[in-house]
């Protein structure tokens, strides 16, 4: 089974984040899209997060309506801070029947040379990159790369960082999130202070 790993923080998951996975799912030679919860990005302030189990239950809400999606705790049992050369090792270990493959944007792309390892992760997995309105596909260097497929996908431009922002401000976001993570979110009280 092919599977493409979309890494996040996912704080929150939103109608993006599935408008993605789902184009991924149904439109790519992908078998299923694991939606990879991030406990701590090397990059981005611990503070700002939400609880892992929180991010990971929201994810569940979000993707229980999908078959080909599935959420994905697989980093939180490795050390942290964690590098994605050492998830794909540990997940090819864990599952040898499936070839995963990496799902980002083309701004993540244009960065793939500052990750650790990354001629590892170019030449044994396949990266699957989706469009970003904020970026010019003929600058980048790796489009003709055998591994990397540049797909068409909606360009869908919803930040976590704005939905927590606007809730904070006690403005109502529920239209770009799916009904049950909103609920789950208004429910506890996430991102109001």
């Amino acid at each position: 089974m092919k599977i493409g790993l979309y890494f996040g923080t996912f704080n929150p998951i939103h109608i993006g984040h599935l408008i993605i996975a789902n184009h991924m799912a149904e439109h790519s030679d992908l078998d299923q899209v694991w939606m990879v919860v991030t406990p701590h990005n090397p990059l981005k302030k611990k503070s700002t997060l939400l609880d892992d189990y929180h991010r990971l239950q929201m994810v569940h809400l979000a993707t229980e309506d999908f078959p080909k999606i599935k959420p994905s705790d697989i980093e939180f049992k490795l050390l942290q801070p964690n590098y994605t050369v050492n998830t794909l090792a540990h997940l090819q270990d864990k599952f040898p029947q499936h070839e995963f493959s990496l799902i980002m944007g083309e701004d993540n792309i244009k960065s793939l040379h500052k990750w650790k390892n990354y001629n590892t992760i170019l030449e044994h997995h396949d990266i699957y990159v989706y469009p970003r309105i904020s970026s010019e596909v003929e600058n980048l260097e790796l489009k003709n790369h055998p591994n990397v497929h540049l797909i068409d996908a909606p360009i869908v431009e919803i930040s976590s960082t704005t939905i927590r922002e606007t809730i904070k401000k006690g403005k109502n976001v529920q239209p770009l999130l799916p009904y049950k993570v909103w609920d789950y979110i208004d429910h506890n009280n996430f991102y109001k202070k």
